[in-house]
């Protein structure tokens, strides 16, 4: 085994592969033509209807330039729909349609389960701990990340 193997970039690069191909795999079994980004997208709307897409992007730490690119593919799904903002009417509203909310409602259970095949291998108390470390990593370098997770206050 290379010593980069140990790496943790690395691994993490490899662990994303896999969460990737774990989570396409399960949305190919369903039929479904959704990216674990859209599928974030769409939680983070359901949770905060009327958003912009800035904020969107904030919320699932997803770059700005190119969260347009996802809402417009799940416009195009007829999962999301813009609305012109009231207060600034220049500015875009993000909503689930009810198609949307409806997929996301039948998706939740099955993106749960697969977080199991993402961490094959790890005991219960193993996957806590895994949880509990990468949270801890990914917050202590939040700020260096080109897209930085911005929660709403």
């Amino acid at each position: 085994m290379s010593s980069v193997h140990a790496m943790p970039g690395f691994l993490i690069r490899r662990l994303n592969q896999i969460s990737m191909s774990v989570f396409q795999e399960r949305m190919q079994r369903l039929g479904l033509d959704l990216t674990s980004v859209q599928f974030a997208a769409l939680v983070a709307l359901s949770e905060n209807p009327g958003i912009d897409q800035a904020t969107l992007a904030g919320l699932i730490a997803y770059d700005r330039v190119t969260i347009g690119g996802v809402v417009d593919r799940l416009v195009a799904k007829d999962l999301v729909a813009r609305r012109i903002n009231p207060q600034d009417r220049r500015a875009r509203q993000l909503a689930l349609t009810d198609s949307g909310a409806t997929l996301l409602t039948r998706l939740i259970p099955e993106v749960q389960a697969l977080q199991h095949d993402i961490l094959a291998g790890l005991s219960t108390e193993e996957v806590a701990a895994f949880i509990a470390l990468a949270k801890r990593t990914t917050e202590a370098g939040n700020d260096r990340s080109r897209a930085p997770l911005r929660p709403r206050d």
